[in-house]
């Protein structure tokens, strides 16, 4: 986790990476429109193909307010993005997340300084007590990748979601703070 929690997430210093994290701006919305409609990031996520520029920039404007998405920047281009969004009433104390990286820039660590932001954000800025997340059964990086962090299975969700044709399963994770 971040070492200094005076650190400002919304303009971190570069990973081990290279990688930047900083809060997701208007800007962005194009080359993340991009990004999220390659074939390898729709893969692991509930996206229907195509998504358009408008259906992201509507998605980043009516954000909640509690919730944060930012982005991995690297040589100026986002290249993964991350979200966190804050349940509320008696599930205050929870929140979910999703991301993904750029298919061309997968492996090189940029997910995990996208989850070392968001779990840092979670535990120090915004008190969550649960983080939970949905991943596909047969997306093995993203899961150890989410244990890594801390995550564990915590059931299977059969037919979970029609991909390429057929039903496919998922892991519900969570990681919940001690």
């Amino acid at each position: 986790m971040l070492k200094n929690p005076e650190e400002n997430l919304l303009d971190r210093q570069p990973a081990a990476c290279g990688v930047t994290i900083r809060a997701m701006r208007a800007s962005d919305i194009e080359a993340v429109t991009a990004f999220i409609n390659l074939p390898g990031f729709r893969h692991g996520t509930l996206r229907l193909p195509f998504q358009t520029v408008e259906e992201t920039r509507q998605r980043f404007e009516s954000m909640p307010r509690g919730n944060v998405s930012v982005v991995a920047e690297l040589d100026g281009k986002p290249v993964g993005d991350a979200h966190l969004m804050r349940y509320q009433g008696r599930r205050g104390h929870v929140a979910s997340i999703g991301m993904g990286v750029r298919d061309d820039f997968t492996g090189r660590g940029i997910g995990s300084a996208l989850m070392e932001a968001i779990v840092d954000t979670a535990d120090n800025w915004l008190n969550i007590k649960r983080l939970e997340l949905t991943v596909y059964t047969d997306n093995a990086a993203a899961i150890a990748l989410y244990e890594k962090f801390g995550f564990e299975k915590e059931g299977l969700l059969k037919a979970f979601g029609f991909r390429a044709g057929e039903y496919v399963d998922a892991y519900t994770m969570a990681r919940i703070k001690s």
